[in-house]
């Protein structure tokens, strides 16, 4: 299994959807981490954004299983990216 780092953009316009929805969005990662896909996730503090790793086969299964975050299913992110990651040194490589 590859490294992939998702990448979300919040928008200020969705604060109160991000919200409403957060407990559920959680869950959702809280299902990730104990099928052991979700290596860490976290909000940035200025709330622009998260930063997301998990494990996944390729680039598609990944944009594919993030589809169905309760943030992506209610329109919450402005822009979102997965990008294949090689960690080359510390605790993941």
């Amino acid at each position: 299994m590859a490294h992939f780092v998702v990448s979300y953009t919040y928008s200020s316009s969705t604060t109160e959807g991000r919200d409403r929805y957060r407990a559920e969005h959680r869950e959702w990662l809280r299902g990730l981490l104990d099928d052991g896909v979700l290596v860490v996730s976290g909000p940035f503090t200025d709330d622009s954004g998260a930063l997301i790793v998990v494990t996944g086969e390729d680039t598609t299964s990944v944009r594919t299983l993030f589809e169905n975050d309760p943030f992506a299913r209610e329109h919450l992110i402005e822009a979102s990216s997965v990008t294949e990651w090689k960690p080359v040194m510390g605790s993941l490589s």
